[in-house]
């Protein structure tokens, strides 16, 4: 067989401007380091390859050239966008109002329709799911939609009644949640923390494999937030696949196995949190300390800081408050890699 054509293009880094010659095959999904600045990031060479795609048991969402285009708009909503989702994993996908995250989303679940790219979901293209596919997910919204004259328990038995499988019982649920002493109230009574404890319950109903969770702490107290994240971690090692969409960035550093910008329909980066502080903070030691009742600080070098005489005799003084590495937040990232605030 002949060598397979390659195609050259152009990249320029959304972190440095700098320009990267990238080569592949036409149809394939590539990953680039900027030598200049060691940001990472994805590319797709335009067209196609005749090739079979092969599944992947472990994939749970495979996300090929994503494009769309609403009616009537001058512009892509989204621009190229390729990713994949490994069974137990949480993907967390972050990016500003209007990015594309909810376009994404909506195509992914079948909302949206006369996309371009390809889509495939637990090995299978999305277009040949139709309504089954709905028998094997999850969604929960950010702005729960609850009938507010039912009651929470009567909510639950409703929608499980679309489900064709097998299906959690609802009252578990609601005991799962810390909701099962309000089983019997109309949710038309409930705070919002409670209606987005319900709507995440509902969520879980049909024991979904793939579950997409659209900002799932919002309007809950510390307690109630600890409670659902410790759900979704639990879910994670049950080998469910984790969508999650979030303006949170503390939530996204706690859950996410890996994270993906989104910035005007383009998914400009894709890594673990771990990674990204660890190659966009700095390697200092920040100590704050007590001299003459007044609070200082000091920095050190990370790099030999046990010969450091100057950190060894401040740590003997006793009067140090607290000691932190300089991690960068994956707010500083996100604006360090995009160019833009999150929100």
């Amino acid at each position: 067989m002949g060598e397979k054509e390659l195609v050259t293009s152009i990249v320029r880094c959304p972190h440095c401007k700098n320009q990267i010659n990238v080569q592949g095959e036409p149809g394939v999904t590539i990953e680039i380091t900027c030598p200049k600045c060691n940001t990472r990031g994805i590319f797709s060479f335009r067209g196609s390859t005749k090739k079979t795609i092969q599944s992947d048991k472990s994939v749970a969402i495979e996300v090929q050239n994503l494009n769309f285009q609403y009616p009537k708009s001058n512009k892509k909503a989204l621009n190229g966008v390729s990713f994949s989702i490994r069974k137990g994993e949480i993907f967390g996908f972050l990016g500003p109002n209007g990015a594309g995250k909810t376009t994404t989303q909506k195509i992914i679940i079948g909302l949206l329709k006369n996309y371009n790219g390809n889509v495939r979901i637990l090995g299978r293209n999305l277009k040949g799911w139709k309504t089954k596919l709905y028998n094997r997910i999850g969604v929960g919204f950010e702005l729960p939609n609850h009938y507010q004259k039912l009651t929470a328990i009567e909510n639950l038995e409703l929608f499980e009644s679309f489900y064709k499988g097998r299906t959690i019982p609802p009252f578990d649920l609601l005991k799962l949640v810390e909701l099962d002493k309000d089983a019997n109230q109309r949710v038309a009574t409930f705070s919002k923390g409670m209606k987005s404890k319900l709507n995440f319950a509902r969520s879980l109903l049909n024991d979904p494999e793939i579950i997409f969770l659209d900002e799932p702490t919002t309007g809950l107290d510390p307690v109630s937030s600890r409670l659902i994240k410790d759900i979704i971690k639990q879910k994670r090692k049950e080998g469910k696949a984790i969508f999650l969409t979030t303006h949170n960035m503390n939530d996204a550093d706690e859950l996410c196995d890996r994270v993906g910008f989104i910035v005007d329909g383009k998914l400009v980066l894709i890594e673990s949190p771990k990674e990204l502080k660890i190659r966009h903070g700095r390697k200092i030691v920040k100590v704050e300390y007590l001299k003459n009742g007044e609070l200082l600080s000091q920095e050190f070098d990370i790099k030999n800081l046990a010969d450091n005489n100057n950190f060894i005799n401040l740590l003997r003084t006793g009067t140090v408050q607290t000691i932190h590495s300089a991690e960068a937040t994956l707010d500083d990232i996100f604006i360090k890699a995009t160019g833009r605030k999150l929100r």
